[in-house]
């Protein structure tokens, strides 16, 4: 999967945030430090929705497939 990484520099601090994914935001006081917490947010966010919708998934057949966009 690919996403767009918005980073910008506000004061002495560095903003990061992905752009299709609303809530995935994170800070740094490095642009390094503000992409490796980037990458964790993403992630941490990405197992999280699947738990949750795992969850809430009627019970039954299912058929899963991959999706490429």
């Amino acid at each position: 999967m690919q996403y767009t990484a918005i980073y910008q520099k506000h004061g002495s601090w560095y903003l990061g945030w992905v752009e299709e994914i609303p809530g995935v935001n994170t800070q740094g006081k490095t642009l390094r430090e503000v992409k490796a917490n980037l990458k964790e947010a993403l992630t941490i966010v990405l197992e999280t929705y699947k738990i949750l919708t795992e969850k809430e998934r009627p019970r039954g057949k299912a058929i899963r497939q991959r999706i490429v966009v």
